[in-house]
């Protein structure tokens, strides 16, 4: 059978199990887009290309499958670099086809030429310039299964018109040889056995669980040891949902918005299991000041994330669900003990630094505070919304007060931080779970950064809620400048906002808006009762401010209780 390359890549699609693309059509893609109306995928057309590539990352985290989108050449494949990066950060399986010139013209400056594969080169997993048609079916092959495997990531395909116009017998691969990618997936029995028995020795142990135990959907295995050997909990920003937001071990985030008793925790443990994490800034601030009491055991199945910021005393490189199992096997053999009367002074002492140092905040009669609008998502949707969020004190806020008791409910650019993410990674998770309430928590400004993507909402009913915490400024940068720059708030304040609710409107969404407390539960009701895309503007406290925080610099205990 003899097909275009345009329709090598749809067949192929198909034989990926892939239902669903987001995208953009361009001059040298058009062939691609001629055969995608013919087929039974379901593509989303954006306003942007960077809502593309977050909408395809939203659907990844939602659901656990590859994100596809498909983009033209030049600019529209320049504008998903922000969109690959965050997904390249956080580890996110996405492939990403992008349109080039034809190959006679590559290098020779044609009209929207542009080296995507040079530019994404530090960006992503991996990338390829499909040079011939032949070659076709086997990258894409190749792409998916680089995605989803190992460490997940970003994967780009540059695709050239002649490419997709050539013609070629076309035979999907059955299966994947690369021999010098084989991710190492089983963990070693000898470093297993020296974890437990290091765990077993463990008086004040902490485990400290990423993304990883997210993606390797290992949370069943990670609350198995927690609970078996009564280990307090506590996750990175992407590791939240890993563990029970409610549950008795459960510690809050790590970090430098974390909770004063999981900050304090890990300085003062003797033992840290770090699951499926990579000991980032944002965790361990000053490192000489990380764990200094602790002995350190780190499950990864990217051996290059172990020991590349903190020195580990016993490395496991593996996949998390794989380790998480050995792990709990090895210590069900071994002689049981009362663990609970074992930890008993260490959790008491927990219970103390969080009775003298809780999460809290005062709300009066007049101001909406933004931690009661998060709290009252909580309660209204009973805890059962996937939550994205945009990135600052928004995003903070809904790491703090939103209580996520399992995986694949939170969604947020961690490692890049990109203004903007939210709104469309959300769509994409609505995409993928439509049956799910799904909620964007977003601020003021970083709303504005992707805004244009409601009229995609809109065109395809997406029933996507955004909660504005609108709040004037550009929260988190200046409550830096409250705290450090004697409050010069240098270009921070958001003069010229636009009116949401009437923005909503203009779009063809819902609006909404609550000024005073007691406004806020019936909006979220409100809200929640219509069937499309709807926008909650709560106008909250100018200047309240993200507690704990740890300045730059610092160790995890020297926070500031804002």
């Amino acid at each position: 059978m003899r097909l275009s390359g345009a329709e090598i890549i749809i067949e192929s699609l198909i034989q990926e199990g892939i239902t669903t693309i987001f995208g953009y059509p361009g001059g040298v893609i058009t062939d691609i887009y001629d055969h995608l109306e013919k087929s039974p995928i379901r593509h989303y057309l954006v306003r942007h290309e960077q809502g593309a590539v977050h909408m395809a990352d939203g659907y990844a985290r939602s659901s656990g499958k590859v994100g596809v989108c498909l983009v033209t050449s030049g600019p529209g494949a320049t504008n998903t670099v922000t969109g690959i990066a965050s997904a390249f950060m956080d580890s996110i399986p996405v492939v990403v086809f992008t349109g080039q010139v034809p190959t006679p013209l590559i290098g020779n400056d044609a009209f929207q030429e542009v080296d995507i594969v040079g530019i994404t080169r530090p960006c992503t997993k991996h990338n390829y310039l499909v040079k011939k048609v032949e070659d076709l079916s086997r990258v894409i092959k190749e792409a998916f299964y680089l995605a989803r495997s190992g460490r997940p990531g970003p994967v780009l395909v540059d695709l050239p018109k002649d490419v997709l116009q050539n013609k070629t017998e076309f035979k999907y691969p059955k299966k994947v040889e690369m021999r010098s990618y084989r991710p190492t997936y089983s963990a070693h029995a000898g470093q297993i056995e020296k974890a437990a028995a290091q765990i077993l020795k463990a008086r004040r142990p902490i485990i400290y669980a990423g993304g990883g135990v997210v993606s390797s959907r290992s949370s069943r295995e990670l609350k198995t040891l927690a609970e078996g050997l009564t280990i307090p909990v506590t996750t990175t920003l992407m590791g939240l949902g890993a563990f029970p937001g409610r549950h008795p071990l459960w510690l809050g985030m790590l970090g430098m918005h974390g909770t004063y008793w999981a900050n304090m925790s890990v300085a003062q443990c003797d033992l840290l299991i770090a699951v499926g994490a990579r000991f980032d800034d944002r965790v361990t601030g000053k490192v000489d000041l990380f764990a200094p009491e602790a002995k350190i055991i780190h499950i990864d199945i990217d051996p290059t994330s172990i020991r590349k910021n903190v020195s580990v005393d016993i490395p496991i490189v593996g996949d998390c669900k794989d380790a998480l199992s050995k792990l709990n096997q090895s210590l069900h053999k071994q002689e049981k003990s009362d663990w609970r009367k074992i930890r008993q002074p260490w959790l008491e002492q927990i219970q103390e630094w969080k009775k003298t140092h809780p999460l809290t905040y005062e709300q009066g009669k007049d101001e909406i505070k933004p931690q009661y609008v998060v709290e009252k998502l909580y309660e209204v949707t009973q805890g059962q919304a996937i939550i994205a969020t945009e990135v600052g004190q928004n995003q903070m806020w809904a790491a703090q007060f939103y209580h996520f008791d399992r995986p694949n409910s939170f969604i947020t650019s961690g490692g890049l931080g990109v203004m903007g993410y939210g709104f469309p990674a959300a769509i994409g998770a609505q995409v993928a779970c439509p049956d799910r309430i799904v909620i964007d928590i977003a601020g003021d400004g970083s709303i504005q950064m992707n805004i244009q993507e409601m009229a995609t909402a809109v065109a395809n009913q997406v029933p996507v809620k955004i909660a504005i915490l609108n709040n004037g400024y550009l929260g988190m940068v200046r409550q830096f400048q409250e705290l450090f720059y004697e409050k010069r708030y240098a270009q921070t304040f958001l003069k010229g906002n636009p009116d949401f609710v009437k923005l909503a409107e203009a779009y063809g969404a819902a609006g909404l808006r609550a000024e005073r407390p007691e406004e806020v539960v019936p909006v979220i009701e409100k809200a929640l009762s219509i069937k499309g895309p709807v926008i909650m503007d709560f106008v909250v406290c100018p200047e309240e401010c993200v507690a704990p925080m740890v300045p730059a610099g610092k160790g995890m205990t020297e926070m500031l209780l804002v």
